[in-house]
């Protein structure tokens, strides 16, 4: 049986294993949970702790997502080679 990361604060390595969608689900959650201003001052640091491992994870995801996006192209010779994601040219507020 797994210990679910969802209401206690798992370990890096559990965390590590998240979707980025989990992750980043989890992480509004803790959010929530910090602003909401109930929570012991105990609790508040071991969800910051577990916040922190969490956005690591998401940047993770995010970075390794950001490599498989890089479309291949052809050259005129035929050669094939990475073109890199044009970031700026997607965002819409260009």
């Amino acid at each position: 049986m797994s210990k679910s990361p969802k209401n206690s604060g798992g370990t890096a390595q559990d965390l590590a294993q998240l979707p980025f969608e989990e992750a980043l689900q989890r992480l509004e959650a803790i959010v929530a949970e910090m602003e909401s201003e109930t929570l012991p001052l105990e609790q508040l640091l071991t969800r910051y702790e577990e916040g922190v491992k969490l956005i690591e994870v998401c940047q993770t995801r995010l970075a390794a997502a950001e490599l498989r996006i890089q479309q291949l192209e052809k050259t005129a010779s035929g050669e094939a080679r990475l073109k890199p994601l044009d970031v700026e040219a997607e965002r819409p507020d260009k």
